[in-house]
């Protein structure tokens, strides 16, 4: 690959890698709020069918992208990208951890109690969410790989949704497990908000995989690659 290629698929990867990071501790900061999205109304578990958390939001974006990454720079770029966004999370929760400790002004228009309130919990739901992120981030990638060597590059929809499918469902089941046990979450609502997650998962999921097959076609034809060929950034 001609060298100014190469340079422009490293500013693509970093662009990816950005927008990875940024959704990944975004929905970790605004997990606490909740929201009901009402396409129908329908109660499952006791909850409603799509009552979630707004960290949701972002955070199919993740798996979009290392799909991406996965599918034009390959499984170790794409593993290399999960551990750079566990590393800035933790980080991102000492932050948030030392502008809890420090006592506000009395001007301050956010007072101590307030941020507390807000972020105060952001410990506990950093670490609930690293750890299912950790799982279900590696088995999307794995499984991901999987589908790709068996159809050799073919069938880009298959390996795209059966990888997401299964790793939203470790994901939201294991941050739900440990957040109702350090309870921030009543156990009560656990079944309820494992099937409405997951199933807001699946639909986002399926919703993307045009983007998809547009990022591959356009990476395709920039770069010139064939099916199952990847970007070699060393």
């Amino acid at each position: 690959m001609p060298l100014k290629d190469k340079l422009l698929a490293q500013r693509i990867y970093l662009l990816l890698g950005g927008l990875f990071i940024t959704s990944l501790v975004v929905s970790n900061l605004i997990f606490q709020k909740f929201f009901y999205w009402y396409p129908v109304d329908v109660e499952i578990f006791g909850s409603k069918l799509f009552e979630i958390s707004v960290g949701i939001l972002p955070y199919p974006i993740t798996f979009l992208i290392t799909d991406l990454i996965s599918e034009i720079y390959g499984k170790k770029r794409a593993n290399d990208i999960v551990v750079v966004g566990i590393f800035v999370s933790f980080f991102s929760m000492l932050i948030v951890y030392v502008a809890n400790a420090v006592p506000a002004t009395s001007w301050s228009p956010v007072q101590d109690d307030l941020f507390t309130e807000v972020f105060g919990n952001t410990a506990i739901a950093v670490f609930a969410s690293m750890m299912a992120y950790l799982l279900a981030q590696f088995v999307d990638i794995q499984i991901y790989h999987f589908w790709k060597r068996l159809t050799k590059g073919k069938h880009l929809w298959l390996r795209n949704n059966f990888s997401t499918f299964l790793s939203q469902l470790v994901d939201t089941a294991t941050v739900l497990i440990l957040l109702c046990s350090f309870g921030e979450i009543e156990w009560n609502r656990f079944a309820g908000l494992l099937a409405a997650g997951f199933i807001f998962k699946v639909i986002i999921a399926a919703l993307d995989t045009p983007f998809l097959y547009l990022g591959v076609h356009l990476f395709r034809k920039r770069f010139k690659l064939k099916v199952n060929e990847e970007i070699d950034l060393l």
